[in-house]
């Protein structure tokens, strides 16, 4: 898919209705087979314009990084929460990933006056929220807190590697690749893989 730059559209509609700090919330790593899914929240700052910030998935790694420092740096406010395998394995991963969002949306200070989610609804937050299909593609703030998510869950999953390389987290992140699959077949599960995921008939043998 051809990257195209999220717009502020959205948000600065809702700043002329009155919602000063508009914040994206979004997360990764839901498909992972381990690693926990981490959620990002970001309020942009509307003078402060962070060109090319686009869904996370569509951008080079190396630009991610730059990306991440320049919307660290020019955010009104940021947050990381996440959520672990066991939490993951113990509620399922959807009501982890909404927990994860709704934990990084209260770690922000100031607080949001709204918030914008990609697709989902978050539950229990205590200010107005709004869900954006493709909000990741269409909307800058959700697009920046995808590529805070992305580069933070990336950084633990290469500290994962260097504690245990056997399954090579810092190349597939967690990932259900075939190599990663291998892995598993070879050494079983790591204290960070998820035991309710079984993506195939091979794992039914493996404690």
């Amino acid at each position: 898919m051809t990257r195209v730059p999220a717009t502020r559209t959205l948000e600065n509609a809702l700043r002329r209705g009155g919602f000063l700090n508009v914040a994206g919330v979004d997360e990764v790593g839901r498909g992972c087979l381990a690693g926990p899914v981490v959620a990002a929240a970001v309020v942009l700052h509307p003078d402060r314009h962070v060109a090319w910030v686009s869904d996370s998935k569509h951008v080079p790694a190396a630009e991610r990084e730059l990306l991440y420092a320049e919307i660290i740096r020019c955010a009104v406010a940021w947050a990381v929460a996440e959520a672990d395998p066991a939490e993951i394995d113990r509620i399922n991963i959807h009501q982890a990933s909404l927990r994860a969002m709704q934990r990084a949306v209260l770690l922000l200070t100031p607080l949001p006056d709204v918030v914008l989610v990609d697709a989902f609804r978050v539950p229990d937050l205590p200010m107005a929220q709004r869900g954006v299909a493709h909000g990741d593609r269409r909307c800058s703030a959700i697009a920046a807190a995808s590529i805070v998510a992305k580069v933070t869950r990336d950084r633990q999953m290469r500290e994962l590697h260097d504690r245990d390389p056997r399954y090579g987290f810092d190349r597939h992140k967690g990932y259900a690749t075939a190599d990663h699959l291998d892995a598993v077949a070879r050494y079983g599960y790591s204290d960070m893989h998820r035991r309710s995921f079984r993506p195939s008939a091979r794992f039914d043998t493996i404690d």
